[in-house]
């Protein structure tokens, strides 16, 4: 009988899977990736029955919510159908997304027709310049249209993910709360990780806490600490004035949250990484090509690769590269 709850060495339960789609990106945000990237060719990624199968895999072994990431996920061809396959997964009880908005007027209503229940989606400006600047490709009035177009369609509780960097964006970061207020968005304010070589910036000068916003948004709105959790690293808050949305905080800085990991990460091709922040992974594209169709291997290997997962990790705010490989490599 196939194992129904996934446990790692520290007895966490693991029930969340972020499954990267595609290394493929129609923006360049200046903390993902460099401006000039070289992408997997394509016999290198997972097909989207392969994801599928690895998706049904993690729902037999307790997995009650998965998270499709990018890269950009909505560049990859088949992704409303790979949607629609997985929302079906007896078991799953969430099936939510991370996206920079750009393709969401044109797929928000399939997206949500498939059983798509949640979006996140990326703006670290409102400021159409700075956008353009930070995302070097982004359209800001496109992402925009598509969070109107998630809200037509019936998304709600929709969250927007916002990397704040020093002397970036920080000073807008009530301009973003109020936008979210004003548009009944939840908001996440992210510190950056040092995930990948870049050169645009130093991300030693460019970290901004947790702490920081938090006293930033303090100035204007009363906030009351919340207990409530999305199976994720957010720290949740809600302003007196707006309790209907809330702002969270993902701090791997200055607020490690690994004592309650309960998430793994599946790259697009194929490794399993047990940690954002190191390098422990399984190879779990092997099983699927060398044993195709075999669901009893692949879940053991699942259980097997628990064993690898650390206990913490350990980011540093400095410019070091700590993990070689970049965001779009690691699913967001």
């Amino acid at each position: 009988m196939s194992q129904r709850v996934l446990t790692d060495g520290f007895a966490r339960t693991v029930d969340y899977l972020r499954m990267s789609v595609t290394d493929r990106c129609d923006f360049r945000c200046v903390y993902c990736m460099a401006e000039d990237m070289t992408f997997l060719p394509r016999q290198q990624v997972l097909s989207t029955d392969e994801l599928f199968q690895v998706a049904q895999g993690f729902v037999a072994l307790g997995t009650r919510k998965i998270r499709l990431t990018g890269g950009e996920p909505l560049v990859r061809p088949g992704i409303v159908e790979l949607c629609a396959r997985i929302a079906e997964l007896p078991g799953l009880q969430e099936l939510c997304m991370t996206t920079n908005g750009s393709q969401l007027e044109k797929l928000a209503h399939p997206l949500r027709a498939a059983g798509l229940k949640r979006l996140n989606v990326s703006l670290d400006s409102l400021d159409p310049a700075r956008f353009r600047e930070l995302t070097r490709t982004g359209d800001l009035d496109k992402v925009i249209e598509g969070l109107d177009a998630a809200w037509d369609a019936g998304f709600r509780n929709t969250k927007l993910n916002c990397v704040v960097m020093k002397g970036r964006n920080d000073h807008e970061i009530n301009d973003l709360v109020d936008f979210a207020i004003a548009r009944h968005l939840d908001i996440t304010f992210i510190e950056e990780m040092p995930l990948g070589a870049i050169s645009e910036h130093r991300r030693a000068e460019s970290f901004f806490s947790s702490d920081q916003v938090r006293r930033l948004i303090a100035e204007k709105h009363t906030l009351i600490d919340s207990a409530e959790s999305t199976r994720g690293p957010s720290r949740y808050c809600r302003p007196a004035d707006a309790p209907h949305m809330r702002i969270g905080f993902i701090s791997p800085h200055s607020h490690n949250f690994c004592a309650t990991c309960n998430r793994v990460r599946l790259t697009v091709e194929g490794r399993l990484l047990l940690c954002l922040g190191n390098e422990h992974s399984a190879d779990l594209k092997s099983v699927l090509r060398n044993f195709p169709g075999d669901q009893g291997k692949l879940e053991a290997c699942i259980i097997e690769a628990m064993k690898l997962k650390p206990y913490r990790h350990h980011f540093e705010v400095n410019d070091d590269v700590q993990v070689v490989r970049f965001m779009n490599m690691t699913g967001g």
